[in-house]
């Protein structure tokens, strides 16, 4: 999987131009760019948060959860 041909680029830019028309190209490009930046500030995102909960000392929760409170962040 990944290993195209220069023939088969060429077919998929070819159908694109005739399914979208050459104006559209740009801003569907555009629109692809924006959503997977989007993505990747959300794993980013994610990731932090997922560091800062593994920070967090298990003494601090194993209190928390006996005492019926929620942790500290």
């Amino acid at each position: 999987m990944g290993d195209f041909s220069f023939g088969e680029v060429l077919v998929v830019i070819v159908v694109g131009l005739i399914l979208f028309g050459p104006n559209k190209i740009p801003e569907f490009a555009r629109q692809c760019g924006r959503a997977v930046n989007m993505f990747k500030k959300g794993l980013r995102e994610g990731l932090e948060e997922a560091e800062a909960v593994k920070e967090t000392p298990k003494k601090e929760l194993t209190q928390a959860s006996s005492s019926g409170q929620e942790p500290q962040a």
